[in-house]
């Protein structure tokens, strides 16, 4: 992968044809350093918020040796770029044969359920395996994310206590508890209530879990979504742990996907054609960009030119994707010079996840280069200075805003 300091070097040297993912590694690794430093328990990288091989390898380089894996592709992706990593196969409904493979092929012993149903299917697909490690993934309340996740997985209050104890009886190994209190989650309290709610599930069901995974659901930083200090979250779940129902070796698990990877990239996107203040681009909502048009998240954005813009009027645009279909619009809205025009370079900042995972080929579009650039994100949960955003100012000029959420250092326990 060609290295470049800045995309705007990138778009000098080469004037990309089609979109590009620009990589940070410096950035993932100081996330992967943060979350290696302060929480106090075993940090299990989600591989569905950014499933590319240099992330998993830069993550095992830099300590996160721990992968959350939710098919059996994630599992051989782990297998080969971070050979000998620890996988934990965490999707409560699994195929028999992928449950087969990733025992008896990958060596994974970790599997979560929360139905009697998948129980039983990963005893059978493991032919009765004795040295499982099973994880009960419960549904819980906890509001405060941009995306709820409560309605697919997880076992109810009622039926919990039935299938801990029948879980506490499949296994001689590990039998743990996990939740997701929902994709960018913005009140740490959601992770204390949603530990309550699993403390209350152990003791109506009389059994000890060895294991609490609090999930996913750390939040990075957008615009109009600034969270919390990443500190408050491992704070809120320190809290809640003290207060559980568990004894002394319980192990303290967590599976942060968007907080670990959403710094280390973002994407170059080319102007193919401007109508008013529609600009037209070369990816989109079948792209990386899902996002954007689906949650209609106003991801940052920068005009990437000789001249940038710096200084002048902004106004908002809204964007669409190269395809046919009218559903790939980002309505933003996305605040950039007034002067943007076909042939500009736009870079949108914080896509590390959820970005390039989301791709399609829908359309015959979706091919995205990759590149590295040594430049600092746009924004930043861990204390990296940010480069300058320009951001609307109410007299129609534009304002430098610098959006900093620095995360204390806690030592590990």
């Amino acid at each position: 992968m060609h290295a470049y300091h800045t995309p705007l070097d990138l778009v000098r040297e080469r004037s990309p044809e089609r979109p590009v993912a620009l990589v940070r590694r410096d950035a993932l690794a100081v996330a992967a350093r943060w979350f290696r430093t302060n929480f106090t328990g075993d940090v299990f990288y989600a591989v569905k918020a950014n499933p590319s091989p240099w992330v998993v390898r830069s993550l095992a380089e830099n300590g996160v040796n721990s992968f959350d894996v939710a098919s059996i592709a994630e599992v051989e992706l782990v297998s080969e770029c971070a050979p000998g990593a620890r996988m934990a196969f965490m999707h409560p409904v699994k195929s028999r044969a992928a449950i087969s493979s990733a025992y008896f092929d990958h060596g994974v012993r970790t599997f979560s359920l929360d139905s009697h149903d998948e129980l039983a299917k990963i005893q059978a697909a493991t032919g009765g395996a004795q040295d499982l490690n099973l994880i009960v993934r419960l549904a819980v309340d906890a509001p405060g994310a941009a995306y709820t996740l409560n309605g697919k997985f997880g076992v109810s209050a009622f039926e919990a206590p039935d299938l801990l104890r029948a879980t506490r009886q499949a296994t001689r190994e590990l039998m743990g508890v996990s939740f997701h209190v929902g994709s960018q989650c913005m009140r740490p309290s959601a992770f204390q209530a949603a530990m309550a709610q699993a403390s209350r599930a152990l003791v109506r069901a009389a059994v000890f879990a060895d294991v609490v995974d609090v999930g996913g659901g750390f939040p990075s930083v957008y615009p109009a979504m600034v969270p919390p200090d990443l500190s408050e979250y491992t704070a809120a779940i320190e809290r809640g742990f003290a207060d559980m129902m568990v004894h002394e070796a319980t192990e303290l698990w967590c599976e942060p996907g968007r907080a670990l990877v959403a710094e280390s990239a973002s994407l170059l996107t080319r102007v193919e054609l401007r109508k008013g203040d529609f600009l037209y681009l070369n990816d989109g909502s079948y792209g990386s960009l899902f996002d954007a048009a689906h949650a209609k998240w106003p991801f940052p954005v920068k005009l990437v030119r000789e001249s940038d813009g710096s200084g002048a009027t902004l106004r908002p645009f809204q964007f669409y994707g190269p395809t046919c279909d009218s559903v790939d619009h980002m309505p933003g809205p996305f605040w950039l010079p007034d002067d943007v025009r076909e042939g500009d370079y736009i870079e949108i900042g914080m896509l590390g996840a959820y970005g390039v995972a989301m791709a399609t080929r829908f359309n015959g579009f979706g091919e995205i280069d990759s590149a590295e650039v040594t430049d600092a994100p746009m924004a930043s949960m861990f204390g990296l200075a940010p480069r300058s955003i320009a951001t609307p100012r109410q007299d129609g000029g534009s304002v430098i805003k610098l959006t900093r959420a620095k995360g204390k250092k806690r030592r590990r326990r």
